[in-house]
């Protein structure tokens, strides 16, 4: 796949494909009647908004800025959780978000008569829906400390020990968030967990938010175990059930198209590219994750090997080692794939590298770009 008129660095995004993951996701929702949300720390190309709001329920925001962003983009349901708020940021939110989930005890007594009478503020004139987030101390994932909520020393949600139920007066709803990239064996360890510390509570609540890291739209997903907890939870206890994917709307959907600009050798051949893990995928450096790429092997698989670097200073800013058929040239094009997700929304211009622009791969197969970014939107961050 190849788009010689693209510049480069480039995001092209494939309509086609997100729509097939919608359609998995709103079958799920019509036939469990669960809520699914996007989570935007993952995918925030907004000019897709109104396609994905007619498939889900809404937006999940990690702060004001999301927030606002779900609200004016999409306009319907619009959730945010963030480990802590600052009151000038929560004056804003009472107003254009429906649930509003706190990292703790004391920023609910903090913020509570505020939501409270946010009725008062808000255009629908219906109070905030207030939750809590509870960490189960059930860590299910392996390898991946960084993104893991229920490590050692974790901020993220409320302990069986910190748990207060005198104060839970007002509170709607519970909410956790453990997974990332998992299957729903996982889903079903950590609620099992949740409930045998937090269960009796639900029966107090109008809904359940279990948060995101859902790979519900991959091949090998378990569906029908995802299933089959969302109707237990529902026939169980009185709530709403709510899930939070951002992988799961843009997974396998996108690509980073980039050029070769030189080629060296020390120890072996190495390619400098004009993308860069470290400005346009940290999710290499960070997890670290070795993208998929277009014609790409594994290193010593095909005849010719390459390490695949960047232009930027930072000498391990390199993205692989990856074979290839045939003899990669300067000028040549290389497209990752899975791009969408945690690309664009992590970039930045270290080492004042431009920003990859935002294309659209429409589903008649033409090629619309979205976004350029050039000089001002380098300096306008400094």
């Amino acid at each position: 796949m190849m788009w010689k008129d693209l510049p480069t660095p480039c995001y092209v995004v494939d309509e086609g494909k997100i729509r097939k993951n919608l359609e998995i996701l709103a079958n799920l929702e019509q036939e469990c009647g669960c809520h699914i949300l996007l989570a935007q720390k993952a995918f925030s190309m907004y000019s897709l908004y109104p396609m994905i709001g007619q498939y889900i329920s809404g937006t999940t925001a990690s702060g004001l800025y999301e927030a606002r962003l779900g609200y004016e983009e999409m306009g319907k349901e619009n959730h945010v959780f963030a480990p802590a708020y600052k009151e000038k940021d929560m004056e804003e939110l009472v107003q254009i978000c429906d649930h509003i989930i706190f990292n703790s005890f004391a920023q609910y007594e903090k913020y509570k008569e505020m939501c409270r009478e946010s009725a008062k503020v808000r255009k629908d004139k219906k109070a905030v829906s207030v939750g809590i987030r509870i960490n189960p101390q059930c860590s299910t994932q392996e390898g991946h400390e960084i993104y893991d909520p229920c490590g050692y020393a974790s901020r993220l949600g409320v302990t069986e020990e910190q748990f207060r139920e005198d104060l839970l007066e007002g509170v709607e709803g519970l909410h956790f968030h453990t997974l990332c990239e998992q299957n729903a064996d996982d889903l079903v360890t950590t609620f099992q967990a949740f409930e045998k510390k937090f269960g009796k509570y639900l029966y107090r609540m109008k809904w359940l938010n279990m948060g995101g890291g859902h790979h519900i739209t991959r091949e090998n997903y378990q569906m029908e175990t995802l299933k089959k907890l969302i109707r237990y939870i529902r026939e169980t206890y009185p709530v709403e059930v709510y899930l939070e994917p951002g992988e799961a709307i843009a997974l396998n959907a996108g690509y980073l198209v980039t050029e070769v600009m030189d080629i060296v050798h020390n120890d072996m051949d190495i390619l400098i590219l004009d993308a860069s893990a470290a400005c346009h995928m940290p999710d290499v450096l960070e997890m670290p994750y070795r993208p998929p790429l277009a014609k790409g092997f594994e290193a010593g698989e095909k005849q010719y090997t390459y390490r695949l670097s960047s232009m930027t200073c930072l000498a391990g800013d390199v993205i692989g080692d990856y074979s290839f058929e045939q003899p990669i040239r300067i000028g040549d094009q290389l497209v990752f794939e899975d791009m969408a997700i945690y690309s664009m929304v992590k970039n930045n211009t270290f080492n004042g590298m431009p920003l990859p622009g935002i294309a659209l791969l429409k589903e008649d197969g033409s090629v619309e770009m979205v976004r350029e970014f050039g000089y001002d939107d380098f300096k306008m961050r400094l």
